[in-house]
């Protein structure tokens, strides 16, 4: 069975995408399909404030794209030796909040110990945070989108937690989305399943996707990788037969499977 993945390729060059990986053992044939590009911004201010952890009460990650962003900023080698030096130290004397462990393993590679991982998505993170600051203390730096949800920085606020967000890149639909999908549905035909894993793949995609499965939509079972995503599908009007429990391959892959011999999760 195949199984079409609207995500970006796993970033690393080695090794296969271990969403592919997990499905293959469940002998799903799964595709990926990049649907967004992104376009990286303020580093300059990102890195000055990065600068200055004495500032800050702590770091927020809640995508891998912002952790991307500091890693662009370290590729400079003056900046990478003020980071090796002291300044990673400082930060690591400090909580560094994420969701989902995509991002906490880039957070580990510059050398931070995340907390929080296990949260899944932004909410059940505003959650964990509010259990461990006090209100009106320093504030948390959060490197975010252009596009974050305002579900964190409402709960926080909400209870005193002070946040300091910086907008570090833009999203937009990938240069070759259009023509991907359209290659795809014509030389492998109608997926079993297809899966989303953001509010913007579903913005980017789904039109295509009628287009390209005519009357054959009916027969495709759609799939969430977590909460906010389901959200994005359903105003969209497309129907949720799975969402993953965490944001994890093999949650993905075990919930596939159950949408598709059990038709529920």
């Amino acid at each position: 069975m195949k199984v079409l993945l609207l995500k970006d390729p796993k970033d690393k060059e080695s090794g296969a995408d271990p969403y592919i990986q997990e499905l293959g053992l469940y002998r799903f044939e799964a595709t990926l399909i990049p649907v967004l590009s992104f376009e990286f911004i303020s580093l300059e201010s990102l890195f000055e404030k990065l600068s200055h952890p004495e500032c800050y009460g702590g770091l927020i990650f809640t995508s891998p794209r912002a952790l991307e962003a500091i890693t662009i900023c370290l590729k400079e080698k003056s900046k990478n030796e003020a980071w090796s030096k002291s300044l990673k130290q400082k930060w690591n004397t400090k909580p560094v909040y994420v969701v989902g462990k995509a991002t906490a393993s880039l957070v580990e590679e510059i050398g931070l110990t995340p907390q929080g991982e296990k949260s899944g998505n932004a909410e059940k993170l505003a959650e964990y945070i509010c259990s461990r600051e006090k209100p009106n203390s320093s504030a948390l730096l959060f490197p975010c989108g252009a596009l974050k949800r305002e579900v964190l920085p409402t709960v926080l606020r909400e209870k005193g937690i002070r946040l300091e967000s910086l907008t570090v890149y833009q999203t937009t639909q990938h240069t070759h989305l259009q023509e991907s999908l359209s290659s795809y549905f014509s030389q492998q035909g109608i997926p079993a399943s297809i899966v989303f894993f953001s509010p913007s793949g579903v913005k980017f995609c789904f039109q295509h996707i009628q287009k390209l499965s005519g009357d054959f939509i009916n027969h495709i079972k759609f799939a969430a990788i977590g909460p906010t995503t389901a959200e994005a599908m359903e105003a969209a009007g497309i129907p949720v037969s799975c969402t993953a429990e965490s944001p994890t391959p093999q949650d993905l892959a075990t919930g596939i499977q159950k949408a598709l011999h059990l038709h529920n999760c």
